[in-house]
């Protein structure tokens, strides 16, 4: 083989990214970052994968809080999931916001088997890359993508030069999909099955973990500072449908804000059930209960047909002023 020639430029010569470029979605992902979503089974790895995938996609907020800054189309690949399966999770989060999926510019991988451990998937992959130019290409889970041994430096370096490679030829974001142990470590990335070069390897990596039964988000870059903890829940509508990740408020002690306040952010957007409400704050129906009382009763709420809603500061007021009778 012909070694190819390298270039080399004067360093005044690289041109720099200014500052707001450096972000795919804000403080969550970097622009043409590789990185690792790592959790144990069950943490909703996928739904966070697929959240920043159509975030990315349809230019709305991930989680519902951070924006996107580099907006365009992606490519996703679920291994463990049939398409019918990613296209019915995808439209729940597109029906949470109010999106048409048809006009949502994700592609999905539609093929039951691809390795990153054959050239000739690889080939396949980096057409599919080429075509589709996506801002960000979404691999779900990697041990389903290679035979290799995952405790091999040698074997695990050589898939993600790959993806780095891929990456960087493309401009590319890559979020790789992966396990953690169960064993505790100091870092979370420690924790990353298999060889230790899979936590090297991410600009940005986010993981997943249960703390006394909730759901906690934690982001690390390479170029940024460490988030703090985010808690999360998957809630659905009253019907169950409309599955999506959403983030639990907390109040600057990191406790939880009150029931009541919750409630208000949460009827914010329009009118809700009072199964939706439960639901989707993840209460208890005699708390949930109580606290609309209270509301209602200090005329910050009201229940119409359909569910309760907030009272405008207009409507407060006219009240106030009309004449006892």
């Amino acid at each position: 083989m012909t070694p190819q020639p390298l270039t080399v430029k004067r360093i005044a010569e690289v041109s720099v990214d200014m500052p707001t470029h450096r972000w795919l979605v804000e403080n969550l992902w970097g622009r043409g970052a590789v990185g690792i979503v790592g959790g144990a089974p069950k943490c909703c790895k996928s739904w966070l994968g697929l959240d920043i995938a159509l975030s990315v996609a349809s230019g709305t907020p991930c989680l519902g809080r951070f924006p996107v800054v580099r907006v365009g189309p992606t490519l996703v690949y679920l291994a463990e999931d049939a398409a019918p399966m990613v296209r019915e999770r995808i439209l729940g989060i597109c029906n949470h916001r109010r999106l048409d999926i048809e006009t949502l510019d994700l592609h999905l991988i539609d093929t039951p088997s691809l390795r990153l451990d054959l050239d000739a998937d690889r080939t396949s992959l980096a057409a599919a890359v080429e075509t589709t130019r996506p801002k960000l290409l979404l691999l779900d889970p990697l041990v389903r993508l290679h035979r290799a041994d995952e405790n091999s430096s040698a074997d695990i370096s050589a898939l993600l030069g790959f993806l780095r490679e891929l990456q960087r030829r493309f401009d590319t974001a890559v979020l790789l999909v992966h396990h953690m142990s169960k064993k505790h470590r100091a870092q979370l990335g420690q924790a990353l099955r298999g060889s230790g070069d899979l936590h090297a390897f991410g600009d940005c990596n986010a993981y997943l973990v249960r703390k006394n039964d909730k759901l906690m988000l934690t982001v690390e870059h390479r170029f940024a500072k460490e988030t703090d903890p985010i808690p999360l829940a998957l809630v659905s509508d009253d019907r169950g449908d409309n599955t999506h990740l959403e983030i639990l408020e907390r109040a600057a002690n990191d406790q939880r804000l009150p029931l009541s306040e919750t409630v208000t952010r949460a009827l914010a957007d329009g009118p809700l059930t009072r199964a939706a409400l439960r639901n989707t704050l993840r209460v208890n129906n005699h708390r949930l209960g109580l606290a609309l009382a209270d509301l209602e009763k200090r005329r910050i709420v009201t229940r119409g047909p359909t569910g309760w809603s907030l009272i405008s500061r207009s409507d407060t007021e006219l009240h106030t002023q009309l004449p006892l009778i």
